[in-house]
């Protein structure tokens, strides 16, 4: 680690995986850290094994460059995942204001504040809810995507952006009932001389992606490296989005645009994934595609922004 990400204001701590990259990288940017440090996370054993909870010698538990770092801590770390919320927890040893995103499955009086869904039952003192999760589309975002991929503006309207996650077991689909799904979404293009537009995720099944492949529709898959990733351009030129419910990344983001978002396999949905589902529908996020109309928009549902102005209060932070 450089000595400026050393003297860094804050610390963005992630474990590499991309919802929790997310998640903390738009907090401390909507917290005025436009370049945020990334303190490089190597868990070794045996604390990787039980954090966030301490051990001795823990100093050691995420390699010398960290334990290094550690010397001159930041003023705010931010974590978010569970190696992360061991490494804030360090990093409040040392003297920085820790802050955890996501429920830590300890006591929450071990940081400064904890930022959770609303659907998690943590509640406190120090905790901080919102509906669905932290990302960084706003309008700026959303006019940057559309000013890096032109091209997508230039396609027939009404467009579609279709964001594919994967099965899982709170909202578990199969190919065939995508495959209905899509096909669905296709006719209604076609019928309002639109555009249906696709993007899938790492969790997307492979299957699944190879016959996306197979149609005529304009597609992306970052398994298979196609180049840019066009989703903020998909995003920010879209007139509706089509979303599955698995995800609450995705969910969330697309809830975040100013035009009707339709869950996929909402029906199938279980436990937490229906929690946040029930809580987007009462405000008025969420729609079907019978109810979509051409021209229609939405109001944004912006948590970030919120959520970063209440920890900056908490915390006597600077105001952006």
């Amino acid at each position: 680690m450089s000595d400026a990400q050393r003297s860094a204001r804050i610390w963005a701590i992630h474990d590499g995986h991309a919802g929790n990259a997310r998640q903390v990288l738009a907090l401390a940017r909507a917290l005025g850290e436009t370049s945020p440090c990334e303190p490089p996370l190597r868990p070794a054993a045996p604390w990787r094994w039980f954090a966030p909870r301490r051990l001795p010698g823990d100093g050691q538990a995420f390699g010398r460059d960290f334990a290094a770092a550690l010397q001159a801590p930041p003023a705010l770390a931010l974590g978010c995942g569970r190696q992360a919320a061991l490494a804030t927890r360090l990093a409040r040893a040392h003297g920085a204001a820790a802050v955890q995103i996501l429920d830590p499955r300890i006591d929450a009086r071990h940081w400064d504040q904890v930022i959770v869904p609303e659907h998690d039952r943590l509640r406190g003192g120090n905790v901080i809810t919102l509906l669905g999760s932290l990302h960084p589309v706003d309008d700026a975002w959303l006019a940057e995507g559309r000013r890096a991929f032109p091209a997508l503006g230039a396609l027939p309207g009404p467009r579609i952006a279709l964001l594919i996650g994967g099965p899982t077991a709170r909202v578990p689909w199969d190919e065939a009932a995508l495959r209905s799904e899509v096909e669905a979404l296709r006719r209604w293009a076609a019928q309002h001389g639109g555009t249906l537009m696709a993007t899938t995720s790492r969790r997307t099944p492979p299957a699944v992606t190879a016959w996306l492949r197979s149609l005529p529709l304009r597609s992306w898959s970052g398994a298979l490296e196609e180049g840019p990733n066009p989703y903020a351009g998909m995003l920010g030129w879209a007139d509706a989005v089509a979303c599955t419910a698995d995800s609450s990344n995705l969910l969330s983001e697309a809830c975040a645009t100013p035009v009707p978002v339709l869950p996929l396999f909402a029906r199938h949905a279980q436990g937490r994934a229906a929690q946040l589902l029930a809580a987007l529908s009462a405000r008025g996020r969420l729609s079907t595609l019978a109810d979509w109309m051409p021209g229609h928009t939405a109001t944004p549902l912006r948590e970030t922004a919120r959520v970063a102005a209440q920890l900056a209060e908490r915390l006597g932070w600077p105001a952006r």
